[in-house]
């Protein structure tokens, strides 16, 4: 639906409202969590307000960054400032950690092999969707003229394709592994992306530009189950729920490098309307999904993840 939602925004009423679309929505779910979540607390907890602001301004701080890296530059004081400042949080955030009689995070929970290569996972697997993505809105948008909300109608089989890999994901990696599930999906998004390096400014975007873009999305939704159920169902049941804020956490970074980067790498197929810039930022996709899949055979635990009773969802 985002896809689709967001080209008829930004094609009607205009970009802005892809974020004040969010507010009803965020006030609606504020009235009814009261009422639909019941309020059970086990035991009594105090909450680390210094480690709770510590690592939400650090990663706001690094995501915020990242986002100037793909516009400003790399060495621009725009995009190093905040990049400094996330460093800076991240080591007050650990040391308030190990100092605290209550933490916000056990940070051993970050030694945890599953939940390491959660991360990994997670991080590649949002970066290189979300990059796709935005490549491929600005090729069809700037060397295809296509309209906002054509575009968003393109990308409608390579959302339902994310969804069908993750519902199969779901169901084959307590079968058959985390290991090869990881490995033999992120090789399928690698073998998605490929033939998007040779895009040319003509030809059918249905022949040319979909296909690959569909392969790589249903790789890439079994890597999200894949990467939820090996961080969650390979920890202590006590660990799950911390492991489940780390994952999504780095699914927030990923999203934010994977733009960075292939904006600094296309940044000159944008600028002259070329598709030589586009065709750059895909190799690097490729590489980075292939390169993934040899670091998933080495890092991903062997063994098949047992359901927990947490959803391993994404």
């Amino acid at each position: 639906m985002g896809v689709l939602l967001g080209g008829a925004l930004t094609e009607g009423p205009g970009w802005q409202w892809a974020f004040y679309i969010n507010l009803p929505v965020g006030l609606l779910l504020l009235v009814a969590l009261p009422a639909l979540v019941p309020a059970r607390a086990p035991q009594a907890a105090r909450l680390d307000v210094p480690g709770a602001l510590l690592v939400t301004g650090g990663t706001a701080a690094l995501i915020y960054g990242l986002v100037k890296a793909g516009d400003a530059g790399w060495a621009d004081a725009s995009t190093l400032l905040p990049l400094a400042g996330a460093v800076v949080a991240y080591t007050a955030f650990a040391a308030v950690e190990r100092a605290s009689r209550a933490p916000l995070m056990d940070l051993r929970i970050l030694t945890r092999r599953p939940v390491v290569a959660g991360v990994f996972l997670m991080l590649i697997a949002t970066a290189l969707l979300i990059a796709c993505f935005f490549l491929g809105s600005v090729y069809l948008q700037h060397i295809r003229s296509y309209s906002p909300l054509k575009t968003g109608l393109v990308f409608l089989p390579v959302a339902v394709a994310t969804g069908v890999g993750a519902h199969l994901g779901s169901r084959l990696v307590g079968r058959i592994g985390s290991r090869p599930m990881a490995v033999v999906s992120m090789a399928m998004a690698a073998a998605g992306i490929i033939p998007l390096t040779r895009l040319s400014e003509t030809g059918s975007v249905y022949a040319g530009l979909l296909p690959g873009l569909v392969i790589a999305s249903f790789g890439l939704g079994a890597v999200f189950v894949t990467a939820t159920t090996t961080a969650l169902a390979m920890v202590a049941h006590r660990e799950a729920g911390l492991a489940s804020g780390v994952v999504n956490t780095f699914h927030e970074v990923g999203g934010s490098i994977g733009v960075a980067v292939v904006s600094t790498v296309a940044a000159s197929g944008f600028e002259r309307g070329s598709v030589s810039g586009f065709n750059d930022a895909f190799t690097v996709c490729a590489v980075a999904a292939a390169g993934s899949a040899a670091v998933a055979l080495a890092l991903v635990p062997r063994g098949k993840p047992q359901a927990t009773g947490i959803p391993h969802a994404h």
